[in-house]
C-alpha cells in the first residue's frame, strides 16, 4: 500500500468511535502508514472543543495536507470534469492519485469514485 487519505466522513467516524474506523486507524499506523487529511477536510470535521477529543487523538496521528497553489489547479479539474462542487472531496481524489493511488477511507465512496473516474483511475475505497 502506497499510502491512505481520509476524508471528512473517516474523520467523523473516528470521533464518533467508530470502531471500524479506528480499527483501520490503529492498523495503518502499526503498519508505518501515517494517514493523510487534506486540511480543507479536516476543516470540514473539526469544531473545537473537548466533544473532539477522539478526533483529536486521530488527528495527531495523521499527516494534514496544506492545499496549495500546485493542488488548487488540479483540484479544480477534477471539478471540471466530474461535474461535482465539493472541493472536500476532489482534494481527497487529487491527494490520492498524486501519491500513487492512497487508498482512501470514505464514507461517500459513490462521489469519490465519481471523481476518480473523471480522472480515468480507480482508488482502492475502505468505507466506514
Amino acid at each position: 500500500m502506497s499510502g491512505v487519505t481520509y476524508d471528512a466522513g473517516a474523520l467523523i467516524a473516528g470521533e464518533r468511535n467508530d470502531r471500524r474506523m479506528w480499527a483501520l486507524h490503529v492498523g495503518f499506523l502499526a503498519e508505518e502508514v501515517v494517514p493523510t487529511a487534506p486540511a480543507v477536510i479536516v476543516a470540514e470535521a473539526w469544531r473545537g472543543g473537548a466533544r473532539q477529543a477522539s478526533l483529536a487523538r486521530m488527528l495527531a496521528g495523521c499527516q494534514i495536507e496544506e492545499l496549495t497553489r500546485a493542488h488548487v489547479g488540479r483540484v479544480g479539474e477534477l471539478l471540471g470534469r466530474s461535474g461535482f462542487e465539493d472541493v472536500g472531496d476532489a482534494s481527497v481524489v487529487e491527494g490520492a492519485i498524486r501519491r500513487g493511488g492512497d487508498v482512501v477511507v470514505t464514507s461517500d465512496a459513490a462521489d469519490i469514485e465519481r471523481i476518480a473516474r473523471s480522472a480515468r483511475r480507480r482508488l482502492r475505497i475502505e468505507a466506514v
